[in-house]
């Protein structure tokens, strides 16, 4: 048996930890092999990330030996375990499916940390270069090299190589650091990559483990994307320019293109049809760090957990000691508060906004009174058709929100079928009305989703509708007798695309902060595009992802948190290729520090969630909204270490045991932990009445410039800045200063916002301060 081929990764045979992992797989497969528990033992098998202490797998292994020895060695009733993955980069550890009683042997052997079970994350899926300020041969793209050396890692479903967004013209030769390889598969051989696509691997062991095989009549055993999220994500963020990209005409501009088109992109495929599991995900980052990217970007996550069990926490963590940016998206679970997920503060958090582009479409009611909602349908308009809704359209259970086989035929044909969101997909939705023989198909939010119009690829006709008009629909339907009839019609005008709506605005979907994990920093980190995004598309794929639908499409329209975050991983590739000494904390608070707050109206930024008249807030988007061209250039900048990250745990209390998880070797608290270095404030009331944060900044702009703070006070805090001036004489030069909030009387809210700017010359350098009560 060759035990070195079951290693995901090329290695070095001299590393320490090599020898570690022989030992490990040849131990535990002998062991498990040979010398074998009780027939008592269960024999029910589940896969667990297992976390052990740095370079001490091998003692590990022995003891775990030595301690089985005594079992029955004549029972026939042996239980071979699964070694899927070694993990050396972004943790210590491997993944193994066990029966109960070989993990409890597991965990009494020394040098175990911990383990938990393997499970299933979740895609963050439901024009925007320009809107950025990012145009080809002007600006920020001009100014800055066009070098690309500069490697983006995502984590996803995958890749379509063969994309025009991928082709490798005039690229210069894979840079000579590149460790990573192109892994051959299903439909996917070597020479898929080239000098723009340099890596691509796939990791799938712990899919199987908890959903079984992977068929392969809908999905690859390989890299190649048979979902399209994978490849749209990776346009976003690397694509090359392409001239003229649409969506069957619709968001057609002068080009698509990546947040930086000239960086190298690598693949690492852990994400398929019902998920992504967290052990595969864990090895992709583990690839991803010891192939030599600078970016990792994720688009997909759980729930909000103690980081201590966030695998993408952890392996971000080991990332983040390699000096790689990682860049996460938020999560779709808003406007509901506490949602946000990938939380940990040396991962930078994405919620999604809107652009100033739009895909209107006119509903006119019987009764002439004007509905707006969105549709991507670019057909002939509607005139006077009949409307049918629930009762008038089936009446059986789930019809209002047009479940499968909901519709009855002889009820809706030819007619503009009213559908509820909820319940089903909203594509499934389109599908329904249209094997009922509908014309159209009318989507109404209900009051969670509220007046944000997401534009589907619909296989009919379809407009998305807000709540409050969609008020106004069932209310014209009600005054025609209760329910739809022949006498309640609409007639529905398609707009095309239309530009400068105003922008950016928090998409209602976005989850928000305070975050769970730790509510000690503010949560999300910053917002960029996630609604409505034109990028590439896998052509093993729908654009509306249901098998129903023969469309095939090039580039295709969605939206969600995993839209927003590879913009935001693209942006940091560009700050990367012109500052390549830079830590990820830099380009982070380059980012963060330098977001805007206004949008195209110069007025606050919206949050779509409390309705468009309402400000956004720091739970809603951290600093604001990604602003690249002021990123670049910020002028001061929050800088952090390994240490401090630590120490930030430490001061959350973590026990020795889940410090290791992290520090990968025991580290020892200090007596006081400090604060950490962010280029946020998170202020909490509830023990103390005065809270007082320390901060270091360094100067990263015009070596001499004597800045000067503004404080922005939340309502019902006292905020005092010493000193209010830092005199820099020198770049590089580090200042620190120290803020003081008081709480002046008790909030009628749980919580208000401010913000804390430094100034000087042309430089601004902005932290919002997020304030709770509770």
């Amino acid at each position: 048996i060759n035990f070195s081929s079951m290693l995901l990764f090329p290695y070095n045979d001299n590393h320490p930890m090599m020898f570690v992992v022989r030992s490990l797989i040849f131990s535990l497969f002998f062991f498990f092999t040979f010398f074998t528990s009780n027939s008592n033992a269960s024999s029910l098998k589940q896969t667990y990330l297992i976390h052990t202490v740095k370079y001490n797998t091998k003692n590990m292994v022995t003891s775990l030996w030595n301690s089985l020895q005594t079992e029955n060695l004549h029972d026939d009733d042996f239980s071979l375990p699964e070694i899927h993955y070694i993990y050396e980069n972004a943790m210590s550890g491997f993944s193994a499916t066990l029966t109960d009683d070989q993990l409890e042997t597991v965990k009494n052997t020394k040098g175990f940390i911990s383990a938990y079970p393997d499970e299933l994350l979740s895609l963050h899926t439901t024009h925007s270069p320009k809107f950025l300020g990012l145009e080809f041969g002007i600006g920020l793209w001009n100014q800055t090299s066009l070098a690309s050396d500069v490697i983006v890692g995502l984590v996803d479903t995958g890749i379509s190589p063969e994309h025009v967004s991928f082709r490798d013209t005039h690229m210069p030769l894979v840079p000579s650091r590149w460790r990573g390889s192109c892994d051959e598969g299903t439909n996917f051989s070597a020479s898929s990559c080239n000098r723009k696509i340099i890596g691509a691997s796939a990791f799938y062991k712990g899919y199987e483990s908890i959903v079984g095989k992977i068929n392969e009549t809908t999905d690859f055993r390989s890299a190649r994307d048979a979902q399209g999220h994978g490849t749209h994500t990776a346009s976003t963020a690397a694509g090359g320019i392409v001239p003229k990209a649409s969506y069957f005409g619709q968001a057609k501009g002068a080009f698509a293109s990546g947040m930086r088109f000239s960086s190298r992109i690598a693949a690492y495929k852990a994400c398929w049809a019902l998920g992504c599991a967290t052990t595969d995900v864990m090895a992709a980052i583990d690839r991803a760090i010891l192939d030599g990217v600078d970016v990792i970007s994720l688009s997909l996550g759980g729930s909000s957990r103690p980081f201590y069990v966030d695998p993408v926490a952890i392996a971000g963590f080991g990332a983040m000691q390699k000096n790689i940016f990682v860049s996460c998206s938020a999560g779709n679970s808003g406007p509901t508060k506490s949602t946000v997920s990938n939380g940990a503060p040396w991962l930078m958090t994405v919620a999604a906004s809107y652009t100033d582009r739009t895909f209107p479409a006119i509903v006119r009611l019987g009764t002439r009174k004007k509905l707006v909602g969105s549709s991507l349908y670019k057909g002939k308009s509607f005139k006077h058709l009949p409307l049918a809704f629930n009762i008038t359209a089936g009446g059986e259970a789930g019809t209002e929100f047009c479940v499968a086989n909901s519709l009855k035929r002889e009820l809706v044909e030819g007619k503009i079928v009213i559908c509820l969101r909820g319940a089903s997909g909203r594509t499934a939705k389109g599908a329904e009305v249209k094997r009922a023989g509908g014309a159209a198909m009318l989507l109404v939010s209900r009051e969670t989703e509220g007046e944000e119009l997401l534009a589907d690829p619909h296989v009919l006709p379809a407009v998305s509708i807000g709540f409050s008009d969609g008020k106004i629909l069932l209310k014209y339907l009600a005054a025609g007798g209760g329910g739809a009839t022949n006498a309640t019609v609409a007639s529905i005008r398609f707009r095309g695309t239309a530009y400068n709506a105003t922008a950016p605005i928090v998409a209602a979907f976005s989850s928000r902060g305070p975050s769970v994990a730790g509510p000690e920093v503010v949560k999300p980190d910053i917002a960029a595009p996630g609604l409505n995004i034109l990028a590439g598309w896998s052509p093993f794929s729908s654009p509306s992802l249901l098998r129903s639908d023969p469309r095939r499409v090039q580039f295709n329209i969605i939206s969600g948190t995993s839209m927003a975050c590879p913009h935001v991983s693209g942006i940091a590739a560009l700050i990367k290729s012109v500052h390549g000494d830079w830590s990820p904390a830099m380009i982070k608070s380059a980012l963060m520090t330098t977001a805007r707050i206004t949008d195209n109206r110069n007025q606050p930024i919206g949050d779509m969630g409390a309705g468009h008249n309402s400000a956004a807030t720091a739970f809603d988007f951290g600093g604001g909204d990604v602003d690249p061209t002021r990123a670049v250039d910020p002028g001061l900048v929050y800088d952090l270490s390994t240490v401090d990250y630590l120490n930030y745990l430490c001061s959350l209390n973590y026990t020795r045991e889940r410090i290791l998880l992290f520090s990968g070797t025991n580290y020892t608290c200090p007596a006081s932990p400090g604060d950490l270095n962010y280029p946020s404030f998170a202020v909490n009331f509830v023990k103390l009445k005065t809270v007082r944060n320390k901060r270091t900044v360094t100067n990263v702009g015009s070596p001499a410039c004597e800045y000067v703070v503004h404080v922005e006070e939340p309502k019902g805090v006292k905020v005092k800045v010493e000193p209010k001036v830092l005199k820099f004489q020198k770049a590089r030069e580090r200042l620190s200063y120290t803020v003081t909030f008081g709480a002046e009387a008790a909030s009628s809210s749980s919580s208000s916002f401010g913000a804390l700017v430094w100034k000087c010359d042309k430089y601004t350098a902005r932290s919002p301060i997020a304030v709770t009560w509770d």
